[in-house]
């Protein structure tokens, strides 16, 4: 359950200091070799985002894609997913690494998290709203199909700031036809039991929740992966 709003208006400021310490992006899914034989991989997801995605101060094994990596394996999807977090990245920033992303990492399937940098600094609205109108039509012109997830900000940032920044997402989503988890911290933020000491980023018990909120549109995007796989006749 989350925690009064003003607590969590306490905690969240600590995400730009904390998101300074950039961390690369990293392979969550590597290939896994049972006996001599490799797996071969239905498709690629990778999770692209800030410092939430990134699992800032957690071993990666336990960042939400290594996470979600090991659900899907055990309930027999063979999907390899790849950590693109970079700490501290606003929606400016991901929208200019979002063509290496595509050319270099070959997503089906693209988790995007960003925005709540941009929010924390009192950046327009607007911007992060035409950022992420770039970024979503750049990844259908891929051919990529989109898990979006979104953000929502402080109260204590103002009511008219508030409101316009939690319709950004989604209004995208819409627009542009993805599936939209409505909030990335659903049941995590302001939880200090699921929180590091920052109160802000998730502990790795902290990204399980992440992963069981965000695990059934991940199955969504799958199957409309397969379904647009399937009409291109296999």
């Amino acid at each position: 359950h989350l925690k009064p709003a003003w607590i969590w208006a306490l905690v969240l400021p600590l995400l730009v200091l904390a998101g300074c310490n950039s961390k690369p992006p990293a392979s969550a899914g590597a290939t896994v070799k049972t006996g001599a034989a490799e797996t071969v991989y239905e498709g690629t997801i990778v999770a692209v985002g800030d410092s939430l995605t990134a699992g800032l101060r957690v071993d990666e094994d336990q960042a939400y894609p290594a996470q979600l990596a090991r659900r899907l394996k055990a309930d027999g999807y063979a999907f390899r997913v790849v950590n693109a977090g970079v700490s501290g990245e606003t929606s400016s920033g991901t929208l200019a690494r979002i063509q290496w992303v595509i050319s270099a990492l070959k997503p089906d399937i693209v988790i995007l998290e960003t925005g709540a940098n941009d929010g924390l600094r009192g950046i327009d609205p607007n911007l992060v709203a035409e950022n992420l109108d770039q970024l979503l039509t750049r990844l259908k012109a891929a051919g990529v199909q989109v898990v979006l997830a979104g953000m929502r900000m402080l109260p204590n940032l103002g009511a008219e700031y508030t409101r316009a920044f939690a319709r950004v997402y989604p209004e995208q989503a819409q627009k542009h036809q993805v599936l939209l988890m409505p909030f990335f911290l659903e049941g995590v933020a302001g939880d200090a039991s699921l929180n590091q000491a920052d109160g802000l980023h998730p502990t790795a018990q902290g990204y399980k929740r992440v992963v069981d909120h965000l695990y059934p549109y991940v199955l969504k995007a799958i199957a409309r992966y397969r379904a647009a796989h399937a009409g291109k006749g296999g």
